[in-house]
């Protein structure tokens, strides 16, 4: 088994012991400064009423961003994890 589907498993048990859905989930990422990569994002969470915040690294080659939306499921956020993993460079926190 992948490191990433042993992650995912491991995420969904947690989520499904610790929320009640639904609820409002806190994703954080890191992502090379780039608009298209901003933008690429932001339109996975669009039609969801998310709330993007976004702050530059001070070197200006990074920029981390918060996002706040009301999931239903764990399978909904594990399934937005893995829409995001898609994107080059993305650290997810």
């Amino acid at each position: 088994m992948s490191k990433e589907s042993d992650f995912y498993k491991k995420l969904k048990l947690s989520l499904e012991e610790t929320t009640t859905f639904p609820t409002e989930y806190m994703y954080k990422f890191i992502i090379p400064a780039s608009d298209e990569k901003f933008q690429y994002i932001e339109n996975i969470f669009n039609n969801l009423g998310a709330v993007i915040n976004s702050k530059p690294s001070k070197t200006g080659k990074y920029t981390s961003l918060t996002i706040l939306v009301k999931m239903n499921s764990s399978d909904e956020i594990i399934s937005k994890y893995k829409e995001v993993s898609s994107v080059e460079g993305i650290i997810s926190l």
